[in-house]
């Protein structure tokens, strides 16, 4: 579609004038035959003061993507004061100018250099003006022009999403919305179908469709199930050109799950399950597990059991593993396999999330049965009851019967059960029992005082099977007898003063009975028979098991009798009836007009504190103890240090006297000249040993140098004589040399021991080429030549 566009500029001075337009003979192919031109019109006349100038012009438009060889022409600028001598100049600027626009200034023409795109920028706002080329001044005022592109289809739709994923419940309706995808074009939408964009579904079919102009995917098949496919790829296409032929496309990818709803009931894989149990089964132990399938999935899939008839109703329970959603079919009471030995049970299998909308697919639960067998195992025996109480007299005959326990074997064999005491729980042996019938008896006296009740713990084991036993706590109460006699609840020593007047109260008795009474003690005290005539005191019971005792007479005299000793009896009413004779200690004392004691005779009545006989012997350890230290550290002070046997400070190795030493080895070279051992002829003969001091100095005698060339056998033959006759010989562990390697040998000598006697250092380096049987020879000797180099 080709378009003309005309730019008209009128330039008011004063009077109008004409305004035209200038047509080009020469053009751009591939454009309209009319030329654009903005023409500028002006006044020459220089005499007004004011002039009124204004712009009329019109829009200049390029298509975009120009694909030709040449510049794209735009359009021209002509002043009407142009005359083509070449007097005026044009120039540009504003968006793009002298970059993107490029404008003759000769001419006028304004030509683009590079392919435009709309997308990128749709308008361009430029300026023009001419300009005098010899003064450079404006011949007319700035313009300002804008060049807008034109739009073509160079962009395909482009989805908002290169992947989409949704998801939509099992089973669904036609027509369910899925999700809705958008595509959108660069194009512009103002101008033709560029940008106008229709959906399609390429792929997805006849699972789903798409509305053509929105792009909502909705269902299309009716009743979906996961269970039969839970995953859906659904390609979509969107067209511009409202879909037509020649239009540019875009694709996306929906990915569509079917997620799950309730609509499978659970069903048992079998009809009938059996476990077997043994009866020694503790409760809440699991017997077996059944499981029903269902699938479902997640909540959907939990399912809850419950036994719902059958013999063992309440011996055995279920619960459901939340995990695997399996039945655990647990023992609720302990079994026994002689009462019965087969239990059958019908469990129940339910959803626990039921969708109102499946339910005519089925009642979603499921039943079988379960046969549990009771198997039979060797039990311990069985008490008849879980405890025994029983009750003995605390004066009952040793050996005497108290209680019998009975334990028998509940196996369908009735092995036979022997008794014993665990002894844990009677360590004093105070009972026994009869190991065949389970009698117990008392094997000691029993004193209900000491102790009230025994605990002991009574063992049945089978006699063939004696890892087979139980235990059954038997609590044995001693009951009292009136064994024991009335006595004063305290020690009563009393005073009565000199003074004192007949009748008067001094001291008031009670008394404690160690025996139980049922219906309370009932003591009676009176005076011994042997002093209830002649006792200055007489005595009254108070018939509240309390007694008092009062003067006979007037006055007492300390100086005549400081104490007097009452002897009271006292008795209960219990069967048989104890009594016991308790003293009561009377001092005379002298008192004060009011009664209040003064002194007494004889010793006071309060009797001063004094040290216990543990503390005593306290003090005398600690007294000893300090007498021992102090001995100690005096003996240690007083021990004097021995003379070491070497004085000398250079003699500080090699100072231990000892007659099994083997010697220092090769490194000792302080006890003896080791060069020796190689060259028998430097031996000094002035030489001591430094490591010990002899008793008596004796010259050395020079042993004869060995020949040349010397028989081994005669070398340490004359040696050994020469060390045996030798006067000077000490007694201690010494070295001599009784061999000698000789000389001439072609492998040289291997030994180190002549370097002692070298000025010169010796490389050791070659023992290391010998193989491993050196190696630790030239490990040694290759650390000494390091040591020598540091």
């Amino acid at each position: 579609m080709r378009t003309y566009h005309c730019f008209w500029l009128l330039f008011w001075a004063g009077q109008p004038h004409q305004s035209f337009l200038t047509p080009l003979s020469k053009r751009t192919n591939g454009f309209p035959e009319k030329e654009k031109v903005l023409v500028l019109s002006g006044n020459r006349r220089r005499d007004l003061h004011r002039s009124k100038r204004s712009w009329m012009w019109n829009q200049f438009f390029l298509l975009e993507e120009y694909t030709g060889t040449d510049y794209q022409y735009v359009g021209k600028l002509h002043s009407d004061q142009d005359k083509g001598d070449g007097s005026l100049k044009y120039i540009l600027s504003g968006d793009g100018a002298g970059d993107l626009f490029i404008i003759n200034e000769n001419t006028g023409d304004i030509q683009a250099t590079k392919r435009l795109d709309r997308e990128e920028k749709p308008v361009y706002i430029l300026r023009a003006q001419a300009i005098n080329r010899r003064t450079g001044r404006p011949v007319e005022p700035e313009s300002e022009f804008i060049i807008k592109i034109h739009d073509i289809n160079d962009n395909e739709p482009m989805f908002t999403k290169d992947v989409y994923n949704a998801s939509i419940p099992e089973m669904s309706d036609v027509g369910t919305f899925v999700v809705q995808v958008t595509a959108t074009d660069a194009d512009d939408p103002t101008y033709g179908n560029s940008a106008k964009v229709v959906y399609s579904i390429l792929q997805g079919q006849p699972y789903f469709s798409v509305e053509s102009e929105t792009g909502i995917i909705k269902t299309a098949l009716l009743n979906m199930d996961r269970e039969n496919r839970e995953q859906y790829q659904v390609v979509i296409q969107a067209k511009d050109m409202g879909g037509q032929m020649g239009g540019l496309s875009g694709t996306t990818t929906v990915n569509i799950t079917l997620t799950d709803v309730n609509d499978n009931p659970p069903r048992f894989p079998q009809s009938t399950y059996q476990f077997r149990a043994p009866e020694s089964t503790p409760p809440d132990s699991p017997v077996g597990r059944i499981k029903a399938n269902d699938a479902d999935v997640d909540e959907n899939a939990e399912i809850e059991y419950s036994i719902t008839e059958g013999d063992g109703y309440d011996m055995f329970g279920i619960t459901t593993d939340k995990d695997t959603q399996e039945g655990i079919i647990t023992v609720k009471k302990a079994l026994d396999f002689e009462n019965k030995s087969l239990y059958i049970l019908k469990v129940e299998a339910t959803n626990t999330h039921v969708d109102p909308r499946f339910l005519y697919l089925g009642p979603f639960k499921d039943t079988a049965t379960v046969r549990i067998q009771v198997e039979d195992v060797d039990e311990p025996p069985v008490f008849s009851r879980p405890a025994y109480i029983m009750e003995v007299k605390e004066d009952v005959p040793i050996n005497s019967v108290i209680g019998t326990v009975t334990a028998q074997d509940p196996d369908a064999a009735k092995n036979p059960v022997k008794y014993s005491v665990d002894r844990h729980t009677d360590m004093d042996r105070v009972f026994n029992i009869n190991s065949g019938n389970g009698s117990i008896f008392t094997s000691k006296p029993l004193d209900r005082e000491t102790l009230l009740w025994h605990n002991i713990t009574v063992i049945a084991a089978e006699i063939n099977n004696p890892k087979q036993s139980s235990r059954v706590p038997v609590f044995i109460k001693v009951l009292d007898v009136n064994d024991n006699a009335p006595e004063f609840a305290m020690f009563y020593e009393t005073f009565v003063c000199e003074n004192a007047k007949a009748e008067q109260l001094i001291q008031t008795l009670s008394a404690v009975d160690k025996d139980d009474s049922y219906s309370g003690h009932q003591f009676s005290f009176s005076l011994a028979p042997e002093a209830a005539s002649s006792s200055n005191f007489t005595l009254q019971d108070n018939r509240d098991n309390t007694a008092g005792i009062f003067t006979r007479k007037t006055r007492y005299n300390r100086h005549e009798m400081s104490t007097y000793f009452l002897p009271v009896v006292i008795s209960d009413n219990d069967y048989p009836i104890q009594s016991s004779t308790e003293t009561v200690t009377i001092r005379v004392c002298a008192c004060d007009h009011r009664g209040k004691m003064l002194s007494c005779n004889a010793e006071a009545l309060i009797h001063p504190t004094g040290l216990s006989t543990g503390a005593l012997i306290a003090i005398l350890l600690c007294i000893i103890i300090l007498l021992v230290t102090v001995v100690l550290f005096a003996a240690l002070r007083r021990q004097r240090k021995k003379e070491p046997l070497i004085i000398s400070k250079e003699d500080i190795r090699d100072n231990i006297v000892s007659y099994n030493d083997e010697g220092g080895g090769e490194e000792d070279t302080q006890a003896f000249d080791i060069g020796t051992l190689r060259n028998p002829e430097a031996i000094d003969d002035n030489k001591l040993r430094r490591d010990i001091v002899p008793e008596t100095l004796f010259m050395p005698r020079r042993t004869a140098a060995a020949r040349d060339n010397t028989d081994v056998r005669d070398f340490i033959n004359q040696r050994l004589k020469e060390n045996d006759t030798d006067p000077t010989a000490p007694p201690y562990d010494s070295l001599a040399t009784y061999a000698y390697e000789g000389n001439g040998s072609v492998a040289e000598s291997l030994s180190s021991l002549e370097s002692v006697t070298t000025d010169g250092d010796q490389d050791y380096d070659y023992l290391s080429d010998w193989g491993p049987r050196f190696k630790k020879l030239a490990d040694m000797y290759g650390t000494m030549d390091s040591d020598k180099d540091s």
